[in-house]
């Protein structure tokens, strides 16, 4: 009869350990993951790591086969060539983050899905390489008419023209690097609710995260915890191109948290944007104004972003194109300057908030606007601002406000001006100035305005 010791017991669970350690070892990295996903490994399919020749009919074989099956791709390590990969109506397709290069081969686009049911990109470097690309692609990642779309912890280069190109779709981009497009990082036109959220884009040519519609309705995009930075407006113009992000005729979108450096026009704009907010974003160095919301709007949130460095800080603008009904507060600017990216006309650069309609202004703080702190109206369009609780220091002027003819109902209550050299609040027609500093002179001989109970010093 043999006896079971102490010592034995402890003998064969160490060497049960041993064999578990050398079978792990045996395992590659890839192997692991691959086998934790569930994947096909596509190496194990036929593709080849670091082959020079172009592996495209491989890898769209592989695909379709794995969309039969419902099952997601694994491809290991290493660089592939491919061009004009069309994705089937169902694609996870998953790499290792830094290591899994997919380079695009020039032969007319890259990835392309039409009217999929689900498409999947993670851990993936995906590098159009600055090659041509065929009138029909607008992008090296192109998903039109897609419900589930999801692109998470990619890095996506070089792209001749957008890097990303999605048109009536759903899902979300994550934690994914963009630089080098040579148009936007990001067009999303016609979205159903997606979500920007936590990536890195840089050194795009016009543009950064776009979200578009054809005609002007709900979206309900979330742009959040995004980094973007040199963003250029190599096609010119003033204000259509070199945006960080921009919203175009898109409703009801947050845009929050995001760091912005850098952009050759605004950080942030919105134009036509109904119901959007501007809130908690970082915008710094902005070769014209900082944050945007402008023409036909209704309703907008600018609130508690940071504005250093800026031609102008926030305007809430076109109330002759019906923009309207705002909400601008806890925001602070400092260090504008009078030079911006086109001749300036008007009222020239150099101010920190400007807005015209249904506004309030409150709890704001600027320092050092060359121009003005704040500028109300522009001629006859002005109604029903109310400034209250703002601080301005170091500004030419505390208050620019229009006394035209037409205006209505302009409250401006308990604030503080310090160092402003010209006045803390003067009428002006056009830009034309037509008053002395009304808070010292009373504004009795405009019905309109009410300028009581503020503190210059």
């Amino acid at each position: 009869m043999t006896m079971t010791t102490r010592r034995s017991l402890l003998l064969t669970a160490s060497t049960a350990l041993l064999g578990g350690l050398v079978a792990a070892r045996a395992q590659t990295p890839e192997t692991r993951i691959a086998g934790l996903r569930g994947s096909l490994d596509a190496v194990d399919l036929g593709m080849r790591p670091g082959a020079a020749d172009d592996q495209s009919r491989e890898l769209n074989e592989i695909l379709r086969s794995a969309a039969a099956e419902r099952k997601p791709v694994f491809l290991p390590p290493g660089t592939y060539v491919v061009s004009n990969l069309n994705l089937p109506d169902f694609v996870h397709l998953s790499g290792i983050a830094g290591a899994t290069r997919l380079v695009y081969g020039g032969e007319g686009h890259f990835l392309l899905a039409e009217n999929a049911e689900q498409i999947r990109l993670s851990e993936l470097t995906i590098d159009g390489a600055n090659r041509w690309l065929a009138d029909y692609a607008k992008a090296i990642v192109q998903i039109t008419g897609t419900g589930n779309v999801s692109i998470n912890d990619c890095d996506i280069l070089g792209s001749r023209k957008h890097a990303i190109s999605l048109e009536a779709c759903g899902g979300s981009i994550t934690r994914t690097k963009i630089a080098g497009a040579a148009e936007a990082a990001i067009y999303c036109v016609e979205g159903t609710g997606f979500r920007i959220a936590d990536n890195e884009i840089a050194d795009c040519a016009n543009g950064g995260i776009l979200v578009h519609r054809w005609q002007v309705g709900p979206d309900g995009s979330l742009i959040t915890g995004n980094r973007i930075a040199r963003i250029n407006a190599r096609a010119g113009g003033t204000g259509q191109y070199g945006n960080g992000i921009n919203v175009f005729r898109a409703g009801n979108v947050l845009i929050a948290n995001n760091t912005l450096s850098d952009c050759a026009f605004s950080a942030i704009r919105s134009n036509s944007g109904s119901d959007v907010q501007i809130v908690g974003n970082q915008c710094r160095g902005s070769g014209e104004t900082a944050i945007y919301s402008e023409f036909a709007f209704e309703g907008a949130v600018v609130a508690n972003n940071l504005i250093d460095g800026a031609a102008n800080g926030i305007s809430i603008a076109n109330f002759n194109e019906g923009g309207r009904l705002a909400a601008v507060s806890g925001n602070l600017i400092r260090n504008l300057t009078t030079v911006g990216p086109y001749p300036e006309e008007g009222f020239g650069f150099g101010w920190g908030i400007g807005v015209e309609a249904d506004t309030a202004v409150t709890g704001n703080v600027i320092d050092n606007a060359p121009r003005a702190g704040m500028l109300f109206g522009w001629g006859p369009y002005l109604r029903g601002v109310a400034a209250t609780g703002n601080v301005i220091r170091n500004s030419a002027l505390g208050i620019a406000v229009s006394v035209v003819d037409g205006i209505e109902g302009v409250v401006i209550s308990n604030n503080l001006f310090q160092n402003t050299l010209r006045g803390a609040v003067v009428g002006y027609r056009w830009q034309e100035r037509a008053t002395e500093d009304l808070t010292r002179d009373g504004s009795q001989q405009f019905e309109q305005l009410t300028i009581s109970g503020n503190t210059v010093v």
